[in-house]
């Protein structure tokens, strides 16, 4: 029984610690992504350019949605993990071309 009740330990200790170890690096993340971001960007690389499919979305009655092309267009993203620059990184715009505008 108290062998049992160590192993429980264990197994909430290593758990606990896992989960300290995860959150660490989530607050280091974007913190060492936006200084990767910036290093590029003094180097004249850090911005880059996607075209992208446009879409305008009309609210109906019923809740319903009509979508309309706005046709293709060039836009702005940042070579990094996360959004920088009020950009959208070029891995996610390059992954989801289509772009919808709610009015």
């Amino acid at each position: 029984m108290a062998q049992e009740y160590a192993i429980e330990r264990y197994v909430v200790r290593m758990l606990a610690r896992g989960l300290a170890g995860i959150v660490v690096l989530a607050m280091l993340a974007y913190p060492l992504d936006w200084a990767v971001w910036r290093l590029r960007v003094a180097a004249g690389g850090g911005m880059g350019k996607i075209t992208v499919d446009r879409f305008v979305v009309a609210e109906l009655k019923g809740n319903k949605e009509e979508y309309y092309s706005d046709g293709s267009g060039v836009v702005d993203c940042s070579k990094s993990l996360f959004p920088e620059a009020g950009s959208g990184p070029c891995w996610w715009l390059a992954r989801h071309r289509e772009v919808f505008e709610r009015y």
